[in-house]
């Protein structure tokens, strides 16, 4: 397939016309993703989520800066779920990060998804194989906010980065929320501002909670100031510890298991689900299914149970 061998030379435009056939899913998908698999597998992928307001574009800005000098190549997919086409505040925030743009080691694209099979998170999780494929180094999945459909997505990552700031309002909320539940590394932002220690104590008395026996399992917490460029070297410098350690404890691979175990059911759903549909509305089944429950004849479960068998063996026997 000449368009995913484009991709695998690391072409950019390649790379981006291949994230638009997985935003529209494109007829030739499929087979895209069949033949970059197996070169996927090598990037490291941190997702980075918190509230609106957070500091996440100005944080990511220093992180692209670093990792850059440490060699190391970056693609960024900012997710907007709320949005079919993408548009809005989060095309705004690139705009914060124009510096890159002539960049060869950086890519950057906002992300929709306009009907793929899998939704929003599966739309990212292939998109990730792309970029894994086409050899980035590091691929960092940003979104704007941290609601179910934002926790789905970042839980394609290897390593969530999960941002709170003071004076929002809803720090507690969120944690008593079950947000933390989705953190790896927790990073105060602004933490130039007064009340940002406080909201520390409050993040550690939660993990405290939560790891009572055992100080190595407790996730990290850092300060950082976007603003004044504080603490986020020491915060880097965590996350790649913190990845470290989940490679060589066999945490990444039980992780990147468990991920490809929910795409599986994720696309055996949608594919069964489609299938179904199509079966429905050949000779207006599903109205004549629908007139023979309805006069008493045939009960929902009845006609179902029976129809499902004549299905399994049509479906089987393709």
């Amino acid at each position: 397939m000449e368009l995913a061998e484009k991709v695998l030379a690391g072409e950019m435009r390649a790379v981006a016309r291949a994230i638009s056939y997985i935003e529209n899913d494109h007829t030739q998908k499929e087979e895209l993703i069949d033949t970059l698999y197996p070169h996927c597998g090598k990037a490291a992928v941190w997702g980075l989520t918190g509230p609106p307001g957070s500091g996440k574009s100005s944080l990511l800005d220093h992180i692209i800066d670093r990792e850059r000098k440490r060699g190391s190549t970056v693609a960024v997919i900012a997710v907007d779920p709320s949005s079919p086409f993408s548009g809005g505040a989060i095309l705004g925030d690139r705009l914060r990060m124009q510096k890159h743009a002539t960049d060869s080691g950086v890519f950057i694209r906002s992300m929709a998804s306009r009907g793929h099979l899998g939704g929003v998170a599966g739309a990212t999780a292939d998109v990730i194989k792309v970029l894994d494929a086409a050899g980035f180094d590091l691929i960092i999945i940003e979104t704007i906010g941290v609601g179910q459909t934002e926790i789905d997505v970042v839980e394609m990552a290897d390593v969530v980065l999960l941002l709170l700031v003071p004076g929002l309002g809803d720090e507690i909320q969120a944690l008593k929320a079950g947000v933390m539940e989705i953190g790896d590394i927790f990073i105060i932002n602004k933490s130039d501002r007064d009340d940002a220690d406080k909201v520390r104590a409050e993040v550690e008395y939660v993990l405290g909670l939560k790891y009572t026996d055992d100080d190595d399992e407790r996730n990290p917490v850092f300060m950082t100031s976007a603003k004044l460029n504080e603490g986020i070297d020491e915060m880097l410098a965590g996350v790649h510890a913190y990845f470290d350690k989940i490679s060589n404890n066999g945490w990444l691979e039980q992780k990147r298991k468990k991920r490809i175990a929910s795409e599986i059911k994720t696309i055996l759903a949608a594919k069964i689900k489609n299938e179904v549909e199509r079966y429905l509305r050949e000779d207006n089944l599903l109205e004549h299914w629908v007139e023979q429950i309805y006069k008493g004849k045939r009960s929902p479960y009845a006609m179902i149970n029976e129809k499902l068998q004549s299905f399994a063996w049509e479906y089987h026997s393709k």
